[in-house]
């Protein structure tokens, strides 16, 4: 099948943001626009005339760290080689940068056929809001200087980010905040409105302590019964254990996979992932 593959305009992305919302994908409510000015250059899409059958995602943060996410072909399209065609797209836009995926279990093999190795599991947890509030100690993190909090956030992804996290902070429908203390920022957090409820992410923190406290701080910020979710790496035991304490239960998971080597991250210090489908 001839397919022409192409940089997708933002309003064709928006097409592809609601073909993921129809695969039951949780969108944030405001992921399109953050998502696409991040990397405008890098979403991609397989035409066949002029109907959009299939698209991809490959952010280039960094010269050495990409990411491959929203990997769609419409069902009727599925089966034709546009996958396939999409993929090496995005591989040859990212080049040779170290790529991760998120990616469903079921193809894992197929990401490994492709030279990606499981670096860990990523459990997605689900709970509801309830009376508990914010705790002292918590800022606004739109009032920290950016590249305080810019330098902290680096700590916990492969790559700066700087364009994504300053629009991400100051989402109309998401708040972030960070604990500070005398040696500085010691966590950080966003929770944003999603097609579903709320999703928490990310969730960085120096202690579990801190960790929770904005945990606390952010299902707090919400309306009480509401549901909201917390992407957690498995390998972290402090996460899981915070999960746990809070009544949440695990909905879903996804390997994280990188093409060359997995980043030398701390990860008892990530509780929260920031999202699937761009890191």
């Amino acid at each position: 099948m001839d397919a022409k593959i192409r940089t997708l305009s933002f309003n064709e992305f928006q097409l592809v943001i609601e073909w993921a919302v129809a695969e039951g994908w949780n969108i944030g409510q405001c992921d399109a626009g953050i998502f696409h000015a991040t990397d405008p250059q890098g979403f991609f899409g397989a035409f066949i005339g002029e109907e959009l059958a299939g698209a991809i995602s490959a952010t280039a943060y960094s010269a050495d760290f990409g990411f491959i996410g929203f990997f769609i072909v419409k069902p009727e399209y599925r089966g034709h080689m546009l996958g396939p065609a999409l993929g090496i797209k995005a591989f040859d836009y990212l080049g040779a940068r170290n790529i991760g995926v998120d990616g469903v279990e079921a193809k894992e093999k197929h990401y490994e056929s492709h030279g990606f190795k499981l670096a860990y599991n990523n459990v997605r947890f689900e709970g509801m809001a309830d009376d508990e509030a914010c705790l002292e100690g918590m800022m606004d993190a739109a009032e920290i200087p950016f590249n305080e909090l810019a330098a902290y956030d680096r700590r916990f992804f492969p790559a700066p980010r700087h364009a994504f996290l300053s629009l991400w902070i100051n989402q109309p429908e998401g708040f972030s905040v960070a604990a500070c203390g005398k040696n500085g920022i010691s966590g950080f957090g966003t929770i944003r409105r999603c097609r579903k409820g709320y999703k928490i992410g990310p969730l960085f923190a120096d202690d579990p302590q801190t960790a929770e406290k904005i945990f606390v701080c952010l299902t707090a910020k919400i309306p009480k019964g509401e549901y909201f979710y917390l992407d957690v790496p498995s390998v972290n035991q402090f996460a899981n254990a915070m999960a746990k304490k809070h009544k949440l239960r695990p909905v879903f998971q996804t390997a994280r996979m990188y093409n060359r080597i997995s980043p030398a991250l701390p990860m008892d210090n990530i509780y929260g992932v920031t999202t699937f489908e761009l890191g």
